[in-house]
């Protein structure tokens, strides 16, 4: 049973929980539900690609499961490990009974001796439906890992060598992202449906700003969006996302900030860049020379509209 039943409806739901999808993403995403296959989404960190799984899971009423990725990730972090001091406690237990001459069970390796993580857990049968596994920053991970996944992206199972395969009744949906710091194998995206998420038109992003940050003015919104714009033009070391955009204008909200000022701008850099040679380049007179040009455009822009 498919979980939406068109494209537009995707769209639809997600916007009323307070997530803007573009068309390509909302098309991505409707294909890998209704062809159960996992969504990978690769983009800038901060454009909203880990917030696409939480903001599913919340329209879908799902159990959201997380991975997030880091160097050295494993199996028995990401799968499975079994539980030792169990296992100790039946040999114990299989000693007593020997003595005892009762009869006792040999197998230490059995499911009740499992402890499930995030990969394994998300192919357990839910009462709510199949979970959203989120397998975040997979780019983190060493490649080993990638092969891992494998076998869990093409069959939906798990091979545990002691004790067998487990495989979902249910496919879960499986969203992994990767902020691109290294390419990831061609042998996993193809397993996978793929979309870039780009930065937002301006459009966009003040549409997102209004739903995450309505408090702000409207002036304060096209000012804040239209600055970050511009910055995204700069040669940057690490560009503004839209989360930093959010985070700016609810950090000038608390200031009681109705407008930019270049101040305002000096002193609330730290919020919206987070490499010091950025702050460096952006502070002073050129935040004070994009300031003047942004808001000279949103002048121009409404007396055209005028």
């Amino acid at each position: 049973m498919l979980a939406f039943n068109t494209v537009e409806a995707v769209q639809k739901e997600l916007g009323s929980a307070g997530y803007i999808a573009s068309d390509g993403l909302a098309v991505s995403l409707f294909l890998a539900l209704a062809k159960q296959r996992a969504l990978f989404l690769e983009g800038e960190a901060g454009v909203g690609k880990t917030e696409i799984a939480k903001m599913l899971a919340h329209v879908l009423d799902r159990d959201l499961i997380r991975l997030q990725c880091y160097e050295g990730l494993d199996i028995n972090q990401a799968a499975y490990e079994w539980n030792y001091a169990r296992q100790l406690v039946e040999i114990q237990a299989q000693r007593q009974a020997a003595k005892n001459e009762e009869p006792a069970s040999d197998n230490l390796f059995r499911e009740d001796f499992l402890i499930e993580r995030p990969l394994l857990r998300a192919l357990r049968a839910n009462p709510r439906g199949a979970s959203i596994l989120l397998i975040d920053e997979i780019d983190r991970a060493d490649e080993a890992f990638e092969a891992y996944l494998l076998e869990l992206l093409s069959d939906w199972q798990i091979s545990i060598p002691e004790l067998g395969t487990i495989a979902a009744a249910t496919p879960p949906i499986v969203i992994i992202t990767s902020n691109r710091t290294r390419e990831i194998h061609d042998a996993l995206k193809r397993r996978c449906f793929y979309h870039w998420v780009d930065y937002p038109s301006r459009e966009v992003e003040r549409e997102i700003l209004a739903l995450k940050a309505p408090e702000a003015g409207a002036v304060l919104q096209a000012q804040v969006v239209d600055f970050v714009q511009t910055l995204r033009g700069q040669q940057l070391f690490k560009s503004p996302g839209v989360a930093e955009t959010i985070d700016w204008a609810q950090a000038l909200v608390e200031l009681n900030c109705v407008a930019l000022d270049p101040q305002i701008v000096d002193s609330t850099m730290g919020v919206l860049l987070k490499y010091q040679d950025d702050i460096s380049r952006i502070q002073g007179s050129e935040a004070a020379r994009i300031l003047s040009e942004v808001q000279a455009a949103l002048v121009q822009g409404e007396l055209s509209r005028a």
